[in-house]
């Protein structure tokens, strides 16, 4: 698979600005491809800038849909 190929499903981000739920998509900046990059973000809750979101699935190309995401190690640091 080249890198252009690379599916952004499962991808961890942080939500750049913010979704509104319904009313509205925001946009979602992942790593892929060897950098970073901006994706319009829909999700089915309200989410603020800076929540840190996984892609579920994608719409289109530079559409993909996210859901708040906690990263499980991140309890661990806090011990």
């Amino acid at each position: 698979m080249s890198g252009a190929d690379e599916s952004p499903l499962g991808l961890a981000g942080r939500i750049v600005t913010a979704t509104r739920g319904a009313d509205g998509a925001g946009e979602v900046e992942l790593r892929i491809r060897g950098g970073t990059e901006t994706f319009i973000a829909r999700s089915a809750d309200p989410l603020p800038r800076g929540a840190a979101v996984i892609v579920l699935a994608t719409l289109g190309p530079r559409t993909v849909v996210v859901s708040p995401w906690a990263d499980p190690l991140d309890s661990i640091l806090d011990l």
